[in-house]
């Protein structure tokens, strides 16, 4: 009899099957050789299923309805905290777990503009906020708009009126914040950009914070700034979290400084999340060196910076700094679009390429310096002058040119003297010539005066 007795009351426990028990945060978790996955607020108890009325116990006998295997919250509190894009349940406290039952739930929140009453039998906001047949509300996927206050008030069968009151929030965990754009090196006792910390995706919006060598770093006037800035996206409603950090090292400090920033959640009990850390060297000396002048100069190669069609020029930008300034290239008065780089290198010089180019060296303790200006020309060669691209380039070019020059000057003095020479020899022709007759008259006369005596003795001794 007894027996029998039992297995009616299971029977009867079967064929008045009721809801699943739901387990508030305040709940006892079931058998813990369940899954995890069960044992969290907001799932269904599977290791046994109550009824509402008689209060006996069977084992599972079917699989349980949809909403009850929805992974989120499920929650008796007053003060919610809640994942976007998750379930929400909440328990209306006192509603008897299966109809007919006298409940009302009101919510006041962003999809709303006043108090909305929602019926348990369904609407038009069942997509939002649907009353479950046990009386709790679920909300399938909450989001920033359904941030607000919920109540239910439940009327127990024996006349007893409960009301629960849940003031909801919505959060969004983002990815881990990174450091971008990081500075290379530090230079001790100037302002030096460390880099700029990011975070994306959030709700709400949340904090930034730096760290030097493990320790929070507190931005004051001398030592370190922050420039922060803060977006939201327009359709997701998420933040965008950005700290940029100015650093000015002491002198003779530690010569390497690691650099991490957080995010810190704009909610309590939320753990906050770290950035990769940077480590950075540091410039310094045990005091500060007396300013002195950067001196830039700039190097052609060729000398003179003329060179053949389709040669190569070579521009060099020299600065004596430390750390190597930032070097960037000027023509004709006007910035070339190019990275910074000391050396300019101009292979197969057309005719474009020709102009004046200058340097400009910025570094952070002397500020911009621009260099002297060289100009870049093209020599047009003859037919027998070197070619271009030619063993020798551009410098035998210029070499044969002034040979060249000193080779046809040289030619026209060495003409110029034959002929002076030539003029003065007849000049010395001319004047020897009266001189050589005038000897051969003298000569002439000597002898007819030596003639003339002897005839008169000849004369004078005749018969």
């Amino acid at each position: 009899m007894a027996a029998g007795t039992a297995v009616g009351a299971w029977v009867l426990a079967l064929s008045l099957w009721g809801e699943p028990t739901i387990l508030s945060a305040e709940s006892t978790p079931p058998s813990p050789g369940l899954p995890r996955t069960f044992l969290e607020p907001g799932h269904c108890s599977l290791s046994s299923l109550t009824h509402p009325v008689l209060g006996l116990q069977a084992p599972i006998s079917s699989a349980p309805p949809l909403w009850c295997r929805l992974p989120g919250t499920v929650v008796g509190g007053q003060n919610i905290t809640a994942r976007i894009g998750k379930p929400l349940v909440l328990n209306c406290k006192g509603a008897p777990k299966k109809p007919p039952q006298q409940l009302e739930w009101k919510l006041n929140t962003g999809r709303t503009e006043a108090w909305k009453v929602l019926s348990p039998q369904g609407g038009p906001w069942d997509s939002v906020a649907q009353v479950l047949p046990n009386g709790s509300l679920l909300l399938p996927a909450i989001g920033i708009q359904d941030e607000g206050t919920f109540r239910c008030r439940a009327m127990s069968r024996n006349g007893k009126e409960t009301k629960s009151n849940y003031q909801v929030r919505v959060y969004q965990t983002p990815r881990k914040p990174k450091i971008v754009d990081p500075a290379s090196e530090l230079m001790a006792g100037v302002p030096n950009k460390v880099g700029i910390c990011v975070s994306e995706g959030s709700y709400p919006a949340g904090t930034l914070s730096w760290h030097l060598d493990g320790k929070a770093l507190i931005p004051d006037d001398k030592g370190a700034s922050v420039k922060e800035e803060t977006r939201r996206h327009p359709e997701t409603g998420l933040f965008t979290l950005q700290s940029e950090l100015t650093m000015t090292p002491a002198w003779g400090g530690a010569p390497h400084l690691t650099f991490s920033c957080s995010f810190c959640p704009g909610l309590p009990r939320r753990r906050a999340l770290h950035s990769a850390p940077i480590q950075l060297n540091v410039w310094s000396e045990h005091r500060a060196p007396e300013p002195v002048p950067l001196e830039v100069q700039l190097v052609v190669d060729p000398e003179g910076g003329a060179v053949a069609p389709g040669g190569t020029v070579t521009l060099t930008c020299e600065a004596s700094a430390q750390p190597p300034p930032q070097i960037h290239w000027i023509k004709d008065g006007m910035p070339l679009p190019l990275s910074s780089s000391p050396v300019l290198l101009l292979s197969e010089v057309e005719p474009q390429d020709q102009g004046t180019y200058s340097c400009v060296a910025t570094h952070p303790s002397h500020g911009p310096q621009e260099s002297r200006a060289v100009s870049i020309s093209i020599i047009e060669t003859g037919e027998e002058g070197p070619a271009a691209g030619s063993v020798g380039g551009s410098g035998l070019g210029t070499l044969g040119l002034v040979l060249g020059i000193l080779g046809g000057l040289g030619t026209a003095t060495l003409f110029i003297g034959i002929i002076m020479w030539q003029r003065w020899r007849r000049r010395g022709e001319e004047r020897k010539a009266p001189e050589s007759r005038e000897e051969e008259e003298e000569e002439r006369a000597e002898l007819n005066q030596s003639e003339d005596p002897e005839a008169a003795e000849s004369s004078a001794g005749g018969p």
